[in-house]
């Protein structure tokens, strides 16, 4: 098929591209980076040039390209972020998540495509319940207020995905990355790996929060997956094991040869980190994987965060 993959150059697409040219689909990248069009043709994909907040820009390459289908990675998350400050830290993402969609959506739709697969995030289930979510639970409906402005942005894509009766639109919800070009990678080490070597991320409250992670390559995998197969809709992307935060955190220092993180009770978590920070350690739902793997075909490399922090961040 004819791919157009947004956000081509980011994490997960620097994964996604090269597994679509191998299945021997004709992929189309686009970035906003002039000098990442040799990045891309080494992957195999025609490097396209566009900001995807100029509808113009993207509405020109859309239907230069004449794709059957389009992926949309577009994210601007920094590397390290300030729990206390991610309205301002994900402005910019939001941004991507709104009008970026709608620019993607519009040229799609001028094009003809017939499929639409887009990235979303796993933490925004409500925070009651059991600790483990499947895509019929709802979202939050009173998010921390930091990150109220993102849940909504995510809301918004999810929304104007699935409600697009003219073609099959797929949102997967990704757990928290970790792998080769992620925050969460040895290899350069990324920010959270920094953080957790100098004991910057502790165990707040009682560390109760429960996670969901996905290493990057399955991530790719169940996207090239949504790009070939399944049913319209919803899906978590994640790994097997959801699990709380005292109990990874402590595992992951130790596969980086750190020493154990340490204790902060809540009201000190919220001084350093706001509430959100405090939300995330202590009150966050996991997601099943159940329906990717049945829906999509998905088969995990790394089916837990265990093997695949023994293996990735040893």
């Amino acid at each position: 098929m004819k791919v157009f993959v947004a956000g081509a150059t980011g994490a997960l697409g620097r994964h996604l591209v090269p597994m679509l040219v191998e299945k021997g689909h004709d992929v189309v990248g686009m970035t906003r980076t002039e000098s990442k069009r040799e990045l891309l043709a080494s992957m195999g994909a025609q490097p396209v040039v566009a900001d995807a907040l100029d509808p113009e820009a993207v509405g020109r390459v859309v239907s230069e390209a004449e794709p059957e289908v389009i992926v949309h990675q577009l994210t601007a998350i920094p590397g390290a972020f300030n729990p206390r400050r991610l309205e301002r830290d994900f402005a910019l993402t939001n941004r991507l998540r709104t009008d970026g969609t709608d620019h993607l959506l519009s040229a799609g739709r001028a094009a003809g495509i017939r499929r639409f697969v887009a990235q979303s995030y796993f933490g925004g289930y409500a925070r009651t319940g059991g600790a483990v979510k499947s895509e019929e639970d709802p979202l939050d409906p009173t998010p921390p207020a930091a990150t109220r402005t993102t849940v909504e942005a995510i809301t918004y894509l999810e929304r104007a995905i699935t409600a697009a009766d003219w073609m099959e639109g797929v949102v997967l919800r990704y757990g928290g990355f970790y792998g080769p070009g992620t925050s969460f990678a040895v290899k350069p080490p990324g920010e959270m790996v920094e953080g957790i070597r100098k004991r910057k991320f502790p165990i707040v409250g009682d560390g109760g929060g429960t996670w969901s992670f996905i290493h990057i390559e399955d991530a790719a995998t169940a996207t090239l997956n949504a790009v070939e197969r399944g049913p319209a809709g919803i899906y978590n992307v994640v790994d097997d094991e959801p699990t709380r935060v005292r109990d990874w955190l402590p595992e992951a220092a130790r596969a980086l040869g750190a020493k154990r993180p340490m204790r902060f009770p809540r009201w000190l978590g919220r001084l350093a980190a706001g509430e959100a920070g405090v939300v995330m350690m202590t009150e966050l739902r996991g997601a099943s994987n159940a329906k990717a793997k049945r829906e999509l075909g998905w088969r995990l490399r790394y089916p837990s965060w265990r093997q695949g922090f023994e293996e990735g961040l040893g």
